[in-house]
C-alpha cells in the first residue's frame, strides 16, 4: 500500500455516521446497501449472517438470472436504520467473502448519477499490486466516497488502472490536485476526471498534431519531394520516406511539423491531393491504438448503416427445436421471399443455442413470414418470431418498458427474513421488516429480468 503524505481535511460525519452529502443532490437509500463484487458462490444466507453481524438485517437478497438462477454478482441488504448502514458499510467494505473481498456502498436510485460521471475520477498507471482496499484507503482522506474499483481481467488481475467516484465534486477535484503525478509504489499515476466514451472521442478528435502522415506516395518519392511540397505550409523538423531493408519505398512516410496550426493546414490542403498521379492520403500520424479505436468506431457504422438498410427484413426466431439447422430453417421460410441470409446459432462446441435470424430481401416478405410462422408448431415446438433488432434498441425499449413499471408492495406483518428450501434464487420469498426505507429498492427485481432480456 502506498504512503501518500498529503495535508487535507478529513471528511465530516453527519448525525447518523453518514456524510453529509451523501443524501445531497443524489438519491440514496440510506438505509439500503449495495453489495458487488459477490463470489457465485455466495448465497442469500451467507450475506445475512456476515450483516447481521454488524445489526439487525431487515432483508437481503443475491441478484440471480431467472433462467439459470446464477448469481450475477452483486446483491443488496437493508437495514431498519442510517446508523446502522452506515456502519456496516464502514466495517464490511472489501471483507473477503467466500475468500473474494466485497464491495459496499448505499444504493443508488438513479442510475443517472453513475452515467453522468458527476465527482468520478480515472487514475491510471497503478501498481498491479494495488487492489480495490488500497485504493480506496488512498483516496477516502478527501472525501466520501461512493464506489471504488480496481479494473481486472478475467482471471482477477489488476489492469492497471481504477475508478473512484466521491459524493461531491470538491473532493474529486483535490484529490485530483493532490495525486496527479504523485508516485503510488514506486510508479508515477495519472489521476484525472472520467471522461465517458463520447467525452473521450471528441477530445480525441480535438486533440492537436504536429506529426503528419502520408501514403499512396509513388516509388520515386524523396525524403526531399516531401519537404520541398510539406515546406510550404510551416517549418518541417524532419521528413522521410520509409523504406525496408533493401531501400525500396514502402509508399508512405510522415512529416513532422514545428507548429500544430501549420501540420493541419498542411493535412487540410493535402489530403486528397494527386502526385504523379497517385491520390495522397494526408492526415494525423496515429499511434496502434488510435488507429484500431477508428477502425472500430468505422466498422460499427458500417454495420449500422447495413442494419438501417435492412430494417424490417431480418427476423429472429427462437425456440428451435436441436435438430433444425440452417437449411432446415431456410426451407421453412422460403416460401414467404426471397432470402438472402438464414442461420442458426449455436455454442462453441457446435451445439444449437436454440435461435437463429432469417433475413428476407424487402420488409414485405418479412412480414408475410412473421404473420404466418410466429407461433407456429415445428417438431412439436411452437417457433416465437419478431423483427430483429439491435442490442441498443431491445436495450432502450426494454429501458422503457420497466421505468413505467410500478413496484407492488405486498402488506406483510414485519418479521425476520427467511430462506425457504430450494433452488436459490427461484422461487424464494423475502420477508421484509417493519420500516418502508429498509425494502430493497423495487428496480432490483426489475433489473434481474432486464439482464436476461439484453444478452
Amino acid at each position: 500500500m502506498a504512503q501518500i503524505q498529503v495535508q487535507h481535511q478529513a471528511p465530516v460525519s453527519g448525525p447518523n455516521g453518514v456524510a453529509p452529502g451523501a443524501a445531497g443532490g443524489a438519491q440514496f437509500m440510506l438505509t439500503s446497501l449495495y453489495v458487488g463484487d459477490l463470489d457465485v458462490t455466495v448465497t442469500d444466507e451467507q450475506l445475512y449472517q456476515l450483516f447481521s453481524q454488524v445489526a439487525p438485517v431487515a432483508s437481503v437478497r443475491v441478484c440471480r438470472d431467472l433462467a439459470s438462477g446464477r448469481s450475477l454478482g452483486y446483491g443488496y441488504v437493508n437495514y431498519n436504520n442510517l446508523r446502522d448502514a452506515a456502519r456496516a458499510m464502514d466495517l464490511l467494505n472489501f471483507t473477503p467473502l467466500n475468500n473474494k473481498p466485497i464491495r459496499v456502498m448505499y444504493s443508488q436510485r438513479d442510475p443517472s448519477l453513475r452515467k453522468t460521471g458527476t465527482a468520478n475520477i480515472f487514475i491510471k498507471n497503478l501498481d498491479k499490486s494495488i487492489d480495490h482496499k488500497a485504493l480506496h484507503d488512498t483516496f477516502s482522506s478527501f472525501g466520501n466516497i461512493l464506489s471504488c474499483k480496481i479494473s481486472t481481467d478475467s482471471f482477477g488481475q489488476s489492469k492497471g488502472y481504477g475508478f473512484v467516484q466521491f459524493d461531491n465534486e470538491e473532493s474529486a477535484q483535490n484529490a485530483i490536485d493532490k495525486l496527479n503525478g504523485m508516485l503510488i509504489n514506486d510508479k508515477q499515476v495519472y489521476v484525472g476526471h472520467f471522461l465517458r466514451k463520447q467525452e473521450r472521442e471528441t477530445a480525441l478528435n480535438k486533440a492537436k498534431f504536429n506529426n503528419v502522415y502520408v501514403k499512396n506516395l509513388s516509388k520515386s518519392t524523396t525524403d526531399e519531394d516531401l519537404k520541398t511540397i510539406f515546406g510550404e505550409y510551416g517549418e518541417i523538423t524532419s521528413a522521410v520516406v520509409m523504406r525496408d531493408a533493401d531501400g525500396k519505398s514502402k509508399c508512405f512516410g510522415f512529416v513532422n511539423f514545428e507548429n500544430a496550426d501549420d501540420a493541419a493546414k498542411a493535412v487540410e490542403a493535402l489530403n486528397g491531393k494527386k502526385f504523379d498521379d497517385k491520390e495522397w492520403y494526408v492526415g494525423k500520424a496515429q499511434k496502434k491504438s488510435e488507429r484500431e479505436h477508428e477502425l472500430k468506431a468505422q466498422f460499427e457504422q458500417t454495420m449500422k448503416e447495413a442494419a438501417d438498410k435492412s430494417q424490417g427484413a431480418n427476423l429472429y426466431i427462437k425456440n428451435l427445436d436441436d435438430s433444425i439447422g440452417d437449411e432446415t430453417l431456410k426451407e421453412l421460410f422460403s416460401e414467404f421471399g426471397n432470402i438472402t441470409s438464414c442461420k442458426v446459432m449455436r455454442d462453441p462446441s457446435g451445439i444449437s443455442k436454440g435461435s437463429g435470424f432469417v433475413a428476407f430481401s424487402t420488409p414485405e416478405e418479412a412480414s408475410r413470414a412473421l404473420a404466418e410462422m410466429n407461433g407456429k408448431m415445428v417438431v412439436s415446438k411452437p417457433l416465437y418470431v419478431a423483427v430483429a433488432q439491435r442490442k441498443e434498441e431491445r436495450r432502450a425499449r426494454l429501458q422503457a418498458q420497466f421505468s413505467q413499471m410500478r413496484p407492488i408492495i405486498p402488506s406483510v406483518a414485519p418479521r425476520m427474513p427467511m430462506y425457504p428450501a430450494g433452488a436459490p434464487g427461484l422461487g424464494q420469498q423475502f420477508l421484509y421488516g417493519q420500516a418502508p426505507p429498509a425494502m430493497l429498492p423495487p428496480q432490483v427485481i426489475y433489473l434481474e429480468s432486464l439482464s436476461i432480456l439484453l444478452t
